[in-house]
């Protein structure tokens, strides 16, 4: 994997989308996603450091990690196949380019399709200086057109800090935390300062995946309580692997959003745009 230059964007891949998770969800948004992940989730470092020597993932292949055949993770990272290699160094003008091409360019500048900036980790700090850079440059394009409707978010696993630079850049930040579901240490997954910083954010969500109460307990135990994360601003979405699966586990997540009081979402846009159920 190259290092990061930050003159240039170290993209896995880029496409005009549809948010599918958290609060944003149905807004029309050009994915932007970028090489490189601290977090092997479902994994260990030996076995991910073996896969990105092979080389062999298809794009977009879903696979059991070590940990998960081991018992010490639940589920592995779906994403893996996209940030672990084939991240390309991009130039800036490339993803103005692809905008203009794709006919969304007008619609990012009003603000009407947000910008995602998603990973691998995109606040990897390389990622990070890549970024601002990106927005200085489109900015010197500008020159006085008013960019200020212009909308970003950043899908983040929280750990690491986001530094003021890009943080002024953000109009959103999607945080979701690994849970020990993931097989990660209680050390690789939570950093309180990263966590505290996106509280001081103005627009934030804490992402979780939930599957049993357990989890649910555990989101509270380890982030919701100790960092005292207001509850309007905590989204579940239930874990979904099945499509036969999903009128119960939405009963699920929906039931404990009653319980527990913050706000659940479905997953049938995700299950429909992978076409695992028939609508």
């Amino acid at each position: 994997m190259s290092k990061i230059d930050p003159n240039k964007l170290l993209i896995s891949s880029d496409f005009y989308s549809v948010q599918g998770e958290g609060i944003s969800s149905g807004v029309p948004s050009y994915f932007v996603r970028l090489g490189i992940c601290n977090l092997t989730c479902g994994m260990s470092r030996a076995f991910t450091n073996a896969l990105a020597k092979e080389a062999k993932l298809e794009d977009g292949e879903i696979f059991e990690g070590d940990l998960v055949k081991e018992g010490k993770a639940t589920w592995t990272c779906d994403s893996t196949s996209q940030w672990l290699w084939r991240g390309e160094d991009k130039e800036f003008q490339y993803l103005i380019d692809r905008w203009k091409e794709e006919g969304v360019y007008g619609g990012i500048l009003n603000g009407n399709i947000h910008i995602i900036w998603t990973g691998g980790e995109p606040t990897i700090k390389g990622h990070q200086e890549s970024i601002v850079n990106f927005h200085n440059y489109w900015k010197s394009l500008m020159g006085l057109y008013d960019m200020s409707k212009v909308f970003n978010e950043i899908e983040t696993n929280g750990t690491i800090v986001i530094d003021e630079p890009l943080f002024e850049n953000l109009e959103q930040i999607n945080c979701s935390p690994k849970l020990a579901n993931s097989g990660m240490t209680e050390k690789q997954r939570i950093n309180p300062e990263a966590i505290r910083r996106i509280m001081k954010h103005k627009n934030y969500q804490f992402k979780f995946v939930i599957s049993t109460e357990d989890d649910v307990l555990e989101l509270f135990r380890d982030f919701v309580e100790p960092f005292k994360i207001p509850l309007k601003n905590v989204v579940c979405m239930p874990g979904l692997d099945d499509a036969s699966d999903f009128e119960e586990r939405t009963r699920f997540c929906l039931e404990m959003a009653k319980k527990y009081r913050f706000r659940g979402l479905t997953r049938l846009h995700i299950a429909a745009w992978n076409k695992t159920l028939n609508v």
